[in-house]
């Protein structure tokens, strides 16, 4: 194993060490499995996956208005705010 260094917030370092805890693994063990699902293909093709169902829903449904592409900022304010 190559042995590294990393800076964490506090707030990361806590986390990290409470989920170690609650798991009964080592800190390192806990990043080298995150390492792990980062870097794996099996996270890229998720990646492709939300992506290709993203594009199928592009334009897939209809709001009745004809000018949503240049206030779409404004209808998301309207309904996400109070």
């Amino acid at each position: 194993m190559i042995r590294t260094q990393i800076q964490l917030t506090e707030e990361q370092a806590r986390k990290l060490k409470n989920l170690s805890r609650s798991r009964h693994i080592s800190t390192a063990e806990l990043v080298r499995q995150a390492v792990d699902k980062l870097t794996s293909d099996e996270s890229k093709d998720e990646a492709e996956g939300k992506i290709t169902r993203a594009r199928a829903a592009a334009g897939k449904y209809s709001s009745g208005k004809s000018d949503v592409s240049s206030l779409h900022d404004d209808y998301f304010a309207d309904t996400v705010l109070p």
